[in-house]
């Protein structure tokens, strides 16, 4: 009888949830649920990691800062099982750690630790037995021993200052197996590490090793040519210089790899490497740079600790074999693509260079099931001819970032089955979103149990002032569904914002004091997303690209994609122009044509004047046979948006938006005065 009863109540149970707008976003539940029971999972094996790192002996290799005792832990666990496959070329998880063992020990070796004859083979030499004390005394504050600032440096130089315990090495290196040797080795050796973006020189160089003072830099052989120029610059800054290779080298460069190679592979002690706090900065990653200067991105030892956990939140495991092709100066490549795979102790294939060519060819012969990509790796692939390879693969799941809905769908209509997973971060950032639904165009959920994990806030934000919006108490307003919002997170010890190397003025607007009550402190991501109905975010546009045209916000995401949708378009991108005698700044559209394509003007008017506001609708197109990126697929916008639309300066077809004849049309030099004369309206 109570049944009875009950049954019309759950009858209308949905209605009463659609009345109260609960249902979108209830019906989520299930999979919020098991992500959240997931995420706290691995916050707890993470934590239980820790623990044991910091109860380990301190003369163990087990005992160091997390990347160190991971790496050990693995080649105990599985020893034969394969880490890294780089080409013909494969290591096991014992094999990395002995290679890192003699990096670290040809480092201490180099400053003046004396590990006895060979290295102590098998274990500590009667010179590191003898170093005991000096290491001790300096376990207990976690710093390196000052036996260190000997001046055994051997091949760098008379001139070159010693390194002090702590010092900054910077890595100038392609993603190759000795990256990962260097970089594991340094950290085992208590050394904070710094990855240079590859491409860079001259000043942007040296920038870059003043910002983070760095002490020694270990560059490839193959870049030596074009860094001859930059070689007295590099010596009159005292830095020490190695290089990774046999290859001839200039006087005062010696190989780091063959002094590497005369080291044993042993344990290395775990005081090295134990930091004093594990907010402490362990390694330093560079912005892309795209508005300005690169800034070196403080990384504690939490955030190694914390990436571990990267692919355990995203469903994979020990088993899994992960193709990695992403710069390993990057942080997707680095911290996410590695120490993720460390974290689960799967396999990772590692590409030196993309190749949509040989992609799928890649992925058939080692067994990938994971691929970790940014939005550009996919377009270049679903633009790629067909081919057998692409049928025949194991993927079961890509993870990245950057992926817009055009391409997402077309990938996965081509390519799957497979699960995308979308995830948005950022290098400097406290805050990371996950779309473990699987929602097209979403990087994220919203729903109070993923906030309560990790938590975040989208709060109103003025384009025009590039301040948020604050109410009569001077709070930061939250924003309602649909509406774009500033992304940002509390800062506190569990998710801290360390700044960047250099000054603080470098940090400047990265953090807003009193959001939400007097105090409080949050990290500004400087993106906008948008929250729907259902809880799920999407990227919106970064705070410096969206513009304001005719007293409208113009956001670039929407309008390229709203081009992208056009069969005859490949690459779009949107930015935003100043003309002279208008306020605001006029949207222009780099395009790039869909081989064997060609332009339909026509078409494409038909398509924005459709799709788009007239606000929005971009002014000019430019015409170009590809897209300026950085060597992590960004677009280049702020270089675009200075080379404006000058016809006598740019060599590629322009046109403008006529707003009379009701189409684009050439963008003649006599057009070009005409607007500037303001007899040409737009």
């Amino acid at each position: 009888m109570a049944a009875l009863l009950l049954l019309p109540l759950l009858l209308l149970l949905p209605l009463l949830l659609l009345k109260l707008h609960l249902w979108p976003q209830l019906r989520w539940l299930a999979a919020d649920l098991a992500f959240a029971v997931r995420a706290l999972r691995c916050k707890r094996a993470l934590r239980a990691r820790a623990l044991a790192a910091a109860a380990a002996d301190p003369e163990g290799p087990e005992g160091g800062c997390s990347l160190a005792w991971r790496l050990a832990q693995l080649a105990r666990q599985r020893p034969a099982h394969t880490f890294l496959i780089h080409g013909a070329r494969r290591f096991s998880y014992a094999e990395a750690e002995s290679e890192s063992n003699r990096v670290a020990r040809a480092f201490l070796r180099a400053r003046g630790w004396d590990w006895g004859p060979g290295g102590g083979a098998g274990g500590a030499g009667e010179g590191e037995r003898a170093s005991h004390g000096a290491r001790d005394a300096a376990a207990g504050s976690g710093a390196a021993p000052a036996v260190w600032e000997g001046d055994g440096a051997a091949g760098a130089g008379e001139t070159a200052a010693p390194l002090a315990p702590g010092a900054t090495v910077a890595l100038l290196l392609p993603a190759c197996p000795e990256f990962l040797w260097l970089w594991f080795g340094l950290a085992k050796a208590g050394l904070r590490t710094a990855f240079v973006p590859t491409a860079l020189r001259r000043g942007p160089l040296l920038h870059c090793l003043r910002s983070c003072g760095a002490r020694a830099l270990v560059l490839a052989p193959e870049f030596l040519e074009s860094l001859e120029p930059d070689l007295p610059a590099l010596r009159a800054m005292g830095l020490r210089l190695w290089a990774a290779g046999p290859e001839t080298h200039p006087a005062g460069i010696s190989d780091l790899l063959a002094e590497a190679s005369a080291e044993v592979g042993g344990p290395v002690p775990g005081a090295l490497s134990a930091p004093q706090s594990i907010m402490d900065t362990c390694l330093y990653i560079f912005t892309s740079g795209t508005t300005g200067l690169p800034k070196a991105a403080r990384i504690s030892h939490l955030k190694i600790l914390q990436c571990q956990g990267f692919y355990q939140l995203c469903g994979a495991h020990q088993e899994d074999v992960i193709y990695l092709t992403l710069p390993l100066y990057h942080m997707s490549g680095s911290l996410l693509g590695i120490v993720g795979c460390l974290g689960i102790g799967a396999t990772v294939v590692l590409k030196s260079k993309f190749s949509a060519g040989q992609f799928w060819e890649d992925c058939q012969q080692h067994r990938v099931t994971v691929f970790q990509y940014i939005g550009e790796l996919c377009r270049y692939l679903v633009n790629q001819p067909p081919t057998k390879a692409e049928r025949g693969h194991k993927v079961r799941l890509a993870v990245g970032s950057g992926l817009r809905p055009d391409t997402w769908e077309r990938f996965v209509r081509r390519f799957g089955p497979l699960q995308v997973l979308e995830t948005y971060g950022l290098t400097e950032g406290n805050v990371a979103t996950f779309n473990y639904t699987g929602r097209p165009g979403a990087v994220g959920r919203a729903s109070w149990l993923y906030k309560h994990v990790f938590p975040f806030s989208l709060i109103r934000y003025d384009v025009t002032t590039g301040e948020p919006i604050r109410d009569t108490r001077g709070h930061c307003v939250t924003t309602s569904p649909g509406e774009p919002g500033l992304l940002v997170a509390p800062v506190n010890q569990q998710s801290p914002f360390l700044g960047y190397a250099g000054g603080p003025e470098l940090a400047r607007g990265k953090l807003l004091k009193d959001v939400f009550r007097p105090g409080d402190v949050f990290f500004n991501t400087g993106d906008l997303l948008v929250c729907d109905d259902e809880g799920f975010l999407r990227f919106h546009d970064r705070t410096g690209d969206t513009f304001r045209w005719k007293g409208e916000n113009v956001a670039t995401t929407e309008v390229a994609e709203a081009l992208e949708a056009l069969d005859f378009l490949q690459e779009v991108n949107v930015y935003g122009v100043t003309v002279p005698g208008h306020e605001g700044r006029a949207g222009m559209a780099a395009l790039v044509l869909r081989p064997p394509h060609s332009l339909d003007l026509q078409q494409l008017y038909a398509h924005v004047s459709e799709n788009l506001p007239p606000y929005a609708r971009p002014r000019f197109l430019r015409l170009q046979e590809s897209l300026a990126t950085t060597e992590t697929f960004k677009q280049q916008k702020v270089r675009m948006a200075k080379e404006g639309f000058d016809p006598s300066v740019l060599s590629d077809p322009l046109y403008i938006l006529d707003q009379a004849g009701g189409g684009y049309v050439p963008l003649t030099p006599a057009r070009y005065h005409a607007l500037l004369a303001g007899d040409l309206r737009i």
